[in-house]
């Protein structure tokens, strides 16, 4: 086997491995029992000491390379991510893990069209054709039907939810793909630690009095585990995988998170939203791959691609 061919074995293993944790994200949330912001403010506190230990232990603070504008960046996309989390998972109270994620896996599409909006990207047919796909596929997945708009319902809110967090994560992965010269472990360091403050007073803490040791277990494994352990493993794979297969594994993690949803609260989608599934999955990937890798996004909070070698954050897939 030839030191590419392990390479990539590895960059596999360490993808497929973070894709499946990302898919475990919801039953940790729904579990912890604690509301939205909240969840996402134990997150980003556990996740900074987890980052940051990392980021400690590897000596890279000592040459981060940021300046005040790449800081002022990585601070933006930290507002955009650390809000993009609390609607997640806020639409996961309203619909369900399973109609969230992939209404949420939307992400790349707006990546794209915020592109062409703000900086001017170009959008070619090809991909205006698939992202009107996606977009027909979505209104499957949704299971939106007229009398969600004249009912007033929780769901309608819930869908609007996940699709305003795809939103917020590809103004993230714009913002952040500016940023050069610094390591993506270190632009998520700064992005958690941005939440702590930015969410503090939104947190309840009177809310997690009663709050019980299993409850905190799943809180830490949000920051531990789903920010921790789940990054490093992605950019260690970014770093050895090429586009094509980043892309491909890049659907592990709602496949992990419906299957997950199925199995522990017994939710499904029905078969109508079934048909819409293999549209947006189809078109992530055409428009996924049309990109080169100078005009891909770079880290989110769901998923970031460095490119380790060359210090700079480029290319990305989907994650939460």
């Amino acid at each position: 086997m030839t030191s590419d061919s392990k390479g990539d074995s590895k960059g596999i293993a360490q993808l497929t491995t973070a894709m499946i944790l990302s898919g475990t994200l919801g039953v940790f949330v729904v579990e912890s029992g604690a509301s939205p912001f909240n969840v996402v403010f134990f997150r980003v506190v556990f996740g900074a000491l987890a980052l940051g230990a990392y980021v400690v232990a590897r000596g890279w603070l000592r040459d981060h390379g940021f300046t005040p504008r790449t800081l002022g960046l990585a601070v933006l996309g930290g507002v955009f991510i650390v809000f993009n989390w609390v609607f997640l998972f806020e639409s996961y109270e309203n619909t369900s893990i399973s109609v969230a994620t992939v209404v949420y896996h939307t992400q790349p599409f707006y990546v794209v069209l915020l592109g062409a909006l703000l900086f001017r990207e170009r959008l070619t047919a090809a991909k205006a054709g698939w992202i009107a796909l996606a977009f027909a596929g979505l209104i499957l997945v949704s299971g939106v039907t007229p009398a969600d708009f004249t009912g007033g319902g929780s769901y309608l809110t819930g869908v609007g939810q996940a699709l305003l967090a795809a939103l917020l994560y590809g103004l993230s992965t714009l913002v952040t793909k500016r940023i050069t010269g610094v390591r993506p472990h270190l632009i998520a360091l700064v992005q958690v630690v941005v939440g702590i403050p930015l969410l503090l007073p939104f947190a309840d803490f009177g809310a997690m009095s009663g709050t019980s040791a299993g409850d905190w277990g799943w809180l830490a494994g949000l920051g531990f585990i789903h920010t921790g352990l789940m990054y490093v493993l992605m950019y260690a794979a970014y770093a050895q995988l090429p586009l094509s297969k980043i892309a491909v594994l890049a659907f592990v993690y709602p496949a992990v998170a419906m299957g997950m949803d199925w199995a522990v609260y017994g939710h499904h989608i029905g078969l109508v939203q079934a048909l819409g599934v293999p549209l947006i999955v189809l078109a992530s990937l055409k428009v996924t791959l049309a990109r080169t890798p100078a005009s891909a996004p770079a880290p989110r909070t769901a998923a970031h691609a460095p490119e380790a070698a060359s210090r700079t954050a480029t290319r990305a897939a989907s994650g939460a």
